[in-house]
């Protein structure tokens, strides 16, 4: 009963988008489906990076840690805002937006769903409610863990997965507008992440 109602709260969390889906399915929207899935890879492993973080730091740490990406989260906060700007002369300039190599978009999934601190201490703050003090600590938080990222990759996965049919369906009629939808969800997703405030 405490798993199934741990994966429902997980995929409410994760359903709802956020900076990670937004740059998913901009990337899937401007470079297809292949580098979408690419950025899916790059925000699930920095989703590991952060679990593995919340789950082995005392709260003081994970607190000194969180404030201490306050320099981070804003750097994620120009990438994003570059990305949108990008994309938002390219579609003013009728010109075609540079391709992204399968590396360029892992490290734009990575660097976007790491520099965002409030994910760390939602996980510091989430996980330990569904574990019970008589077990592992460790063994419970691993499986949680294995369960969250599971969840995330399939749901953002079909974000992408989505975004790409959708792209197909629509055609050359939206061809022409994709580097300003692209620009607007960078943006968005900026806007978004400078919005996240500490304990929130």
């Amino acid at each position: 009963m405490e798993i199934l109602l741990f994966i429902l709260v997980s995929i409410g969390v994760i359903i709802v988008p956020g900076p990670n889906v937004l740059v998913i399915v901009s990337t899937c929207i401007s470079h297809g489906r292949l580098r979408g899935l690419q950025t899916v890879a790059g925000t699930s492993t920095a989703m590991i990076v952060q679990l593995f973080i919340a789950a082995i730091g005392t709260s003081w740490f994970v607190s000194t840690l969180a404030s201490g990406f306050f320099w981070l989260k804003w750097t994620g906060v120009l990438y994003l805002c570059y990305l949108g700007v990008n994309h938002l002369k390219s579609a003013v300039q009728k010109t075609e937006h540079q391709q992204i190599s399968g590396i360029g978009s892992f490290h734009r999934g990575f660097w976007v769903s790491l520099t965002n601190p409030k994910t760390i201490l939602f996980f510091s703050a989430f996980l330990p409610q569904f574990v019970y003090p008589s077990e592992s600590y460790f063994s419970q938080i691993a499986l949680l863990s294995s369960i969250f990222c599971f969840l995330a990759v399939v749901l953002d996965s079909s974000y992408a997965l989505l975004a790409d049919k959708l792209t197909s369906l629509l055609g050359s009629k939206f061809s022409a507008k994709q580097n300003y939808l692209s620009s607007a969800l960078y943006l968005g997703a900026s806007a978004t992440l400078a919005a996240t405030k500490h304990g929130q």
